[in-house]
């Protein structure tokens, strides 16, 4: 199949694949002290290449794949390069974290997608493990028409399993709300709420939040009176602690859609308030908050996006 030119934007997904910024064209960011701020940063040419992109940008937080997030399995990472990424990490100050691949369906009825999405999500935590990451970020999965309550079972019977494979991980795994697509489970805080409950092993497990996904999942994010509506029911579901990180996305589609689609800040239908009152809501002071909105290979749009919410840093 011929190769595609390039395109000067990409998906708004956390795949795009960004090269090092040009540091003559985009300037850093100037990221108050304490704040944990930044985008999906790629990690193309070598997983410590992220630190040197998010470094260029400004970036305090970033979040990275830990191996090519459109295949199961990757050969394992070498001494060095997990030596090399610890050592600059640690230099550099910057919060990463992980997600994982797409590919993992904890919820799939199938024995062997699940038994292979299981073996996946291990080897991933293995990988974000040996890198030092605190977290590494999950979507729950897909029923495929089995129903949500036979879906959530399956995919607390999987995040048993991996438990039982990796014990003694520090990494956790952080159970991501989603937009409701398909099948999808997770479009609801209680969702997430009720695979915590039902895994044996709670301290393994936290959450994130999508501001594009709870748009269009339901939760109305455009005022201020919906925004502290949604972030009191996450706090009495699950207790804002157990947040470990938070995507900062606008949405293309309306309220309620259930359609995965990302926007620039302040360009969609959440608008721009909302991300305002995020950084300068003392709740979410101490969590790292990533973009996932599209961007090009010298990453300007990351820049441009949090220079909008520049005058609310404090």
């Amino acid at each position: 199949m011929p190769k595609k030119s390039p395109k000067k934007t990409k998906p708004a997904s956390p795949v795009a694949q960004a090269a090092p910024a040009r540091a003559a064209k985009v300037s850093p960011l100037e990221i108050p002290p304490g704040i944990l701020l930044g985008a999906h940063t790629s990690t193309a040419g070598g997983v410590s290449q992220s630190i040197v992109r998010a470094q260029a940008l400004g970036f305090t937080a970033a979040q990275i794949f830990v191996k090519n997030n459109k295949q199961w399995f990757a050969p394992p990472l070498a001494e060095a390069e997990i030596e090399e990424f610890r050592a600059a990490r640690k230099a550099s100050g910057i919060y990463f974290f992980a997600h994982n691949s797409y590919l993992v369906n904890l919820a799939s009825q199938d024995p062997e997608m699940f038994a292979t999405s299981v073996r996946a999500m291990v080897a991933e935590l293995e990988r974000a493990e040996a890198l030092g990451l605190p977290f590494i970020v999950m979507h729950p999965g897909s029923h495929g028409g089995a129903g949500e309550e036979a879906g959530l079972r399956r995919i607390a019977q999987g995040l048993d399993e991996i438990v039982a494979a990796t014990p003694g991980f520090r990494c956790r795994m952080a159970l991501e709300i989603t937009a409701g697509q398909g099948t999808s489970l997770g479009y609801r805080l209680e969702h997430l709420s009720c695979l915590i409950e039902k895994v044996s092993s709670e301290k393994r497990f936290g959450t994130c939040l999508d501001t594009a996904h709870l748009h269009a999942a339901g939760y109305n994010l455009h005022t201020r009176e919906g925004y502290e509506e949604t972030v009191a029911q996450a706090d009495k579901l699950f207790g804002t602690n157990r947040v470990l990180g938070l995507h900062l996305n606008d949405s293309k589609v309306p309220l309620g859609k259930k359609v995965d689609r990302h926007e620039h800040l302040g360009q969609g239908e959440i608008g721009l308030d909302c991300f305002q009152w995020i950084v300068q809501d003392p709740r979410w002071a101490s969590t790292p908050k990533v973009l996932e909105t599209p961007k090009s290979e010298d990453m300007h749009e990351d820049v441009e996006n949090l220079l909008k919410l520049a005058p609310y840093l404090r």
